[in-house]
């Protein structure tokens, strides 16, 4: 039996202003400071102690993770950080207001690009992707590995590979692990654990700041799954 905490970052500053995300390194709001507090506090006072942690590259969740780390005076705990954990890549929408988009393109257009499983919106254009690969975070990565826009289907093959090679091993060591991450990123862990098919897993909505615990098997299948309100 192992133990497996999902935490989405809390609200972020693009959250709060409805723009699309993505890659875009913006920082928790002033409520997703709040939030990531509270995380750490419900898992301290429901004695969830998480013994290894694992975040993405990019500072809403890494944020978060150091906020309910400092919360539960567990800040020694070593943290892994991978780009395999990222938001989904919104590619040229990424800065976009979806409001002022709806107004644009059409609700049926942005309703395709922000919940079809396999419709990635437009991309990068060639200056964008280069500043991207550019960026030290992304040094050593094989640049055709770095997208320049993901459906969610792209975004769930790059991480479920990653819980093949770095989250399932963990747990075979028998440790209760924390991983602090993104709404779709999550959402790729999330299908996978629980079998959701791919026309139900764009609807699921994953909240900001809210731990989910899942108790897994041997065999990774879930016994028990807790969300906290």
């Amino acid at each position: 039996m192992s133990q497996l905490i999902l935490v989405r970052h809390g609200q972020s500053a693009w959250n709060l202003e409805n723009r699309f995300t993505g890659w875009v390194d913006v920082d928790l709001s002033e409520q997703g400071l709040v939030e990531a507090k509270r995380a750490g506090e419900q898992l301290l006072q429901a004695g969830i102690y998480p013994q290894a942690c694992f975040t993405s590259v990019l500072k809403r969740a890494i944020r978060t993770l150091w906020i309910m780390l400092d919360t539960m005076d567990r800040m020694w705990l070593p943290v892994e950080r991978s780009w395999k954990l990222n938001e989904r890549h919104y590619g040229g929408l990424q800065g976009l207001n979806k409001k002022e988009m709806t107004a644009k393109v059409g609700e049926a257009q942005v309703h395709i690009w922000r919940r079809s499983f396999d419709i990635p919106p437009p991309e990068l254009d060639a200056q964008q992707a280069c500043a991207i690969a550019a960026d030290p975070r992304y040094a050593g990565i094989d640049s055709g590995l770095i997208p320049r826009t993901e459906s969610l289907k792209d975004t769930i093959a790059r991480v479920l590979p990653y819980w093949d090679q770095t989250l399932a091993p963990a747990l075979d060591a028998g440790q209760t692990i924390l991983v602090a991450a993104h709404g779709n990123s999550l959402r790729g862990l999330v299908k996978h654990l629980e079998g959701i098919s791919d026309d139900a897993i764009p609807s699921l909505e994953i909240p900001t700041g809210v731990p989910v615990v899942y108790q897994l098997d041997d065999a990774y299948k879930v016994v028990d799954k807790r969300v906290f309100s």
